[in-house]
């Protein structure tokens, strides 16, 4: 089809957020693309970008243009507004669900041994970082917490697979140790280009033994860190806890 590549490039270009192929297909009438044809394209169009500042990135929604993030320390510069700050329980509280999921609130405060703030809750629905799926079958019908969509775009994923593996981030944690990082210093990519093994982290995940949730406890403690990492590009000059809306209740680490 004449000019496909040049009019997929257009409409990813001009799209309010990433573009999938479906939507690529629906832009033409009567003599449409095939899926084929349009992944074609895309890997031709993110050829083009190599050796480039931006690149096409695909994510949980679609495919959108990017700034390389080896470039965001300058880019950066353009905005005078700061990430917000979240607090350590709110991000342990993310990590949990992420790792974990589907997963009540009842479960994550049996892990973290603490009760989980109902501003943290609803601070993570605000964001559409999780959201509902379900309701457990038991006295209550506590609410069933999922990741979403917009969780992977504004991570950089593609699909849950995507997440580091928890042997990976103790990996990290140890070359930080190494590197003599304080905490506020500890740094993590936005994207971590990495392979997500599913039995692994279900097989201590779902351990029944005491020593086994122990060990996962620990290790989603070590995430939650790094991603708390991910929110701020001044860690070791800022305060940890100051909570996205200022509740001071909320905002306090209970640990």
């Amino acid at each position: 089809m004449p000019e496909l590549k040049q009019i997929i490039e257009g409409a990813i270009l001009a799209a309010d957020g990433p573009l999938a192929i479906d939507a690529m297909i629906s832009l033409f009438e009567g003599d449409q693309p095939s899926r084929a044809q349009v992944r074609e394209v895309l890997d031709e169009i993110a050829n083009d970008c190599e050796g480039r500042g931006f690149e096409l990135k695909q994510v949980a929604s679609g495919y959108r243009f990017q700034v390389r993030e080896r470039y965001g320390e300058w880019i950066g510069r353009l905005w005078e507004e700061k990430p917000p700050r979240y607090t350590r329980a709110l991000l342990e509280t993310l990590a949990l669900i992420a790792y974990k999921q589907p997963i009540t609130r009842g479960d994550i405060e049996e892990i973290r041994g603490v009760a989980v703030s109902t501003n943290i809750i609803r601070t993570l629905m605000e964001r559409e970082w999780i959201r509902i799926v379900g309701h457990r079958d038991v006295p209550g019908r506590p609410a069933i917490y999922a990741t979403t969509r917009h969780f992977l775009d504004y991570f950089n994923l593609s699909s849950l697979d995507e997440l580091p593996t928890l042997s990976e981030i103790k990996d990290l944690d140890k070359v930080n140790e190494e590197l003599d990082l304080s905490e506020e210093e500890l740094i993590t990519p936005r994207s971590l280009e990495v392979t997500f093994d599913d039995e692994d982290v279900a097989a201590q995940a779902e351990a029944a033994d005491d020593a086994a949730l122990d060990a996962v406890t620990e290790h989603v403690n070590e995430i939650s860190e790094n991603i708390r990492n991910l929110f701020a590009e001044d860690e070791a000059e800022d305060d940890f806890d100051d909570d996205l809306d200022d509740d001071g209740d909320a905002g306090t680490d209970p640990n």
